[in-house]
Order: C-alpha cells, then structure tokens, then sequence
C-alpha cells in the first residue's frame, strides 16, 4: 500500500487514527464495527478480508477519503459498502450516501451488495436510479425517502436539475470505476453531482486504472486523499498465458482455431476496435459459434441481453471492446483471448485477470502480429519471467480430427414479465420445477428485470421448457415466453 502526498490545500475532516491490521489475520473482527454487522458479514460467509478491504476499510471507517485501485472482483463494494453503512443513521430519513457508477448493472450489482450488507441494521431503504428507465416511479420513490442512492451520472444529475433528489444530508460520495465513467465522457457530469454535495463529506473513489483525469477529479473534489494500490497479480498457474504470432489476413480465423482446438465453454475475445468486433462476429457465427458482441453502439436492453445469455452460459463467446467489457464481472470464465495485443500493460493484465478466478485455473491467448512485438517486450517485463510462445500449425487439426463448435450448455428463455409483475425467481424456477416437472439441475441463472424475467435452462429441455411455460402459468396468469435465439441477441 502506497500513500500519496495531499491532492489538495484544503483542509483535511477531523479524523481518528486508522486500525492498524493483524497482517497474519485479516478478519473483519479487527474492525471498528458494529456487532450486528460483524454477525451479518459472519452469516454472508465474509470471514477473512481480501487485500483491497483490509488497506482500504480502517482508511475509510477513520474518515479518510481514499483514492483506491482496484479491479472489478477484487471486493471494493463490501470496502465502500461497510464504511457508509458504518455511518448512517437509520433513523434519519434522508439520502447519506450517494455511490456513481458508470452502467446500470453495476449499479444494480452495488444496489444487491449494499442490501446485503445492511441486513443487519433495521429498514436500511437502498434505491437504485439509472437511465434507461422512466422517471416518474423514481420520482416516486425518492419521495418517500431512502439512505442510500445509488445511480449512473447522467440520471442522478437528472434528478438534481428537477430537484426530485436531495443531497444536503449527504455524508459519503463513492465514485466506482472512475475510469471507466471517465471512458464513457462522464467528467461534466460527476463535477455536476459533486457541486451538489455538502463539502463536508467524505469521498472515496475507486478505479481499475489511473488515467489522467483521476487526478483532475482528486484535485478539485477530494480532501488529502490517501492513495492505495494494489499491484494486479495473479496466481502463479492459474492463468496459463501462450502467444500466437500471427499477420493481419490471419489474425481473425486464428480465434477461430483457438476455439476449436482448446473448446472453452466461456470465452471473452478482446478486440481493439468496433469494427474488429463486427468483423470476428461475422466469422464466428458463420463457422457455427455461438457468440455475441459487446460494444459502445448497444442499447441499454440489448446490453443487458448480451450480459445476461454470456452470464448464465447460453452464450460460448463474447466479443468485446475493454470500453465496453469494464465492470464485466462473469463467473467460470475459461477463457481470455487477446485479438489484438493492447498497448497498454496494464490493460493486458487487467483483461486476462478475468479468467482464473478463486479456485478455477484459465487460458489466455494474444495473437500478435510482427509490429506489436514492443509491446509484448513491456508485457514480458512486467511479468517478471519469459512469454511462452506457440505456433499457429499446432491448432491446425486434420480433417479427419475436426469437431464442431462446442455448443453452449444452456439456453435462456425470455418471460415478458418482472418485478413490477411481482415475478420472483422463486416463482420462476417453482413453475419449472413443480407443474413443468424439470429438475433445479436443469435450471440455470434466472435475473428478473423491471419488465422481464430471463431465466436459463439445460440446452435439452429449451423447447419443452418453453411449451410447458407457455402453456402454464406464473404467480397463477398466463405468461409470454420466448426463446432467444442462438448468438441473435
């Protein structure tokens, strides 16, 4: 953990002193918490610390505002989380946390967490504003009243203009994956929101990268931060990395014959460009690939779709640009391939760290062309050790040899119908389980939206899944259903 000198002349909030840590026992225990919470944090199964909490929480829970660097799965939400929740009084009915994120999943994800985590406390209200939704039952729900907000940029200033949202009673301002809110052109507007709270705040930012406009935002909105970072390493084994060299005509039939040749279940393909990603879609498809595209050019439901089928495994390969893939934070991911080799060190490590999470091991391959050959010099150096470098013949299987796509295990049926219909996953998978007579094995991820329900089921079953909910009901009313076709969105 390294601290930074103050970014600003400001004067620094009345603090105490920071915990200092049993480094042998990262246990929450150490920390100045609350004995309900230290019991609900017991009963989540949240035991030891990771590396990110056990620098980051005695900061925060002292009063410091923190610029902290740290990947998506690293476990920052329960860092900002617990450290707000320290705070609040659940008695004053007023907004005491604002927490920005860049999309509306993350947001939705940080929403789940916080709740979570406020089991232990009494009626903790957590609200959720984004865009891509309407603004009246939002307006609605703010008048009566909530602890914590949280929202993307655009919608929380939104609200500000109308003055439907107060800040005045604001404590903590939490900015989650600044870069990337930075990526998508939110500065003006997390200036906006900043403006609207009280100074005398805490302000815990948090990021991946430390791109330059963090600094801007550090200068002009935090008190005397202190800066942790956590150097991104991953586990010796658990990510075996192989470089490809490749020229251009081959570069996008070569992720074609990685595929083929390793058959991951669960891929994420990282291309540079837009158009590189229109383009290997294309070929995937056409060689009978399940796969989808992630990028800037997508609706809000269409990248909630896409995020949805990749995430419950209906979908082998998702194609992605690292603008659009930040914040993707996706279980039992076999695979990372680097169609391009970035630039950027820093981003190469963060994109194969996706892969070879908690006990799983992963592969991650880079195709490289001849002028790319520096930067995979930097990514060798800050490796520590030698590239393992493997030729392209070695994927080329006899005709005799050659499989077919491995087709992805389940499948996701679309149920027009959500939480405002008052569906709960438990009624979904009681339709499927009791009167269609499917077995809980045989179901998969189900995530139900405000208008919809996608729940995903064994590949097998897909078409009799479909016919037996059509023609049953949920929460005793008939309900739509559709099948979301293969690799279609």
């Amino acid at each position: 953990m390294t601290q930074s000198p103050p970014a600003s002349s400001e004067p620094a909030a009345s603090v105490v002193p920071p915990v200092v840590l049993d480094a042998a026992n990262l246990s929450f225990a150490q920390l100045p918490l609350a004995p309900s919470t230290l019991a609900n944090l017991q009963q989540l199964g949240y035991l030891q610390m990771t590396p990110i909490q056990a620098a980051s929480l005695p900061l925060a829970l002292a009063g410091h505002d923190l610029i902290a660097q740290a990947k998506t799965g690293s476990g920052k939400t329960a860092a900002f989380a617990l450290s707000l929740l320290a705070k609040l009084n659940p008695r004053r009915f007023a907004v005491q946390a604002l927490v920005l994120c860049p999309t509306r999943e993350l947001a939705d994800q940080v929403t789940q967490e916080i709740r979570r985590l406020a089991r232990g406390e009494d009626n903790i209200k957590v609200l959720t504003l984004c865009g891509g939704s309407t603004m009246r039952p939002q307006i609605s729900s703010l008048e009566h009243g909530a602890h914590v907000v949280v929202g993307t940029p655009g919608r929380i200033m939104d609200h500000l203009q109308r003055e439907s949202l107060d800040l005045s009673a604001l404590d903590t301002l939490v900015l989650d994956e600044a870069d990337r809110m930075l990526d998508m052109g939110f500065f003006d507007d997390i200036v906006f929101v900043a403006k609207a709270c009280p100074k005398a705040r805490q302000t815990l930012l948090f990021s991946a990268t430390y791109p330059e406009g963090i600094g801007k935002l550090s200068q002009q909105f935090l008190r005397q931060p202190q800066r942790i970072t956590l150097p991104e390493q991953h586990e010796a084994g658990k990510i075996r990395q192989r470089f490809y060299e490749v020229d251009s005509a081959q570069r996008l039939s070569a992720v074609g014959l990685l595929l083929k040749h390793y058959r991951p279940v669960s891929t994420l393909a990282f291309c540079n460009t837009r158009q590189q990603c229109r383009d290997l879609l294309q070929l995937l498809r056409a060689e009978g690939f399940v796969a989808l595209a992630l990028h800037g050019e997508l609706e809000q439901r269409e990248r909630d779709q896409v995020l949805i089928q990749f995430a419950n495994r209906s979908c082998s390969v998702l194609v992605a640009t690292d603008v659009a893939a930040r914040g993707l934070d996706i279980d039992q991911l076999e695979a990372v391939i680097n169609v391009d080799v970035t630039p950027d060190t820093e981003i190469h490590v963060h994109r194969i760290g996706r892969t070879g999470r908690v006990d799983q091991a992963g592969w991650a391959f880079s195709l490289v062309s001849g002028n790319q050959m520096a930067r995979v010099d930097n990514i060798e150096k800050a490796l520590g050790h030698e590239i393992e470098w493997h030729l392209l013949s070695e994927l080329q299987a006899s005709p005799g040899q050659r499989q077919p796509p491995l087709m992805p295990p389940m499948v996701t049926l679309l149920i027009l119908g959500g939480r405002k219909e008052k569906i709960r996953p438990g009624d979904v998978l009681g339709a499927l389980t009791g009167e269609a007579g499917f077995s809980k094995e045989q179901v998969g991820k189900i995530n139900v939206t405000d208008t919809s329900t996608y729940v995903a089921v064994a590949r097998g079953i897909a078409r009799e899944a479909l016919r037996k909910l059509s023609a049953g009901s949920i929460k005793g009313k008939k309900v739509k259903v559709h099948l979301l076709q293969d690799g279609a969105g």
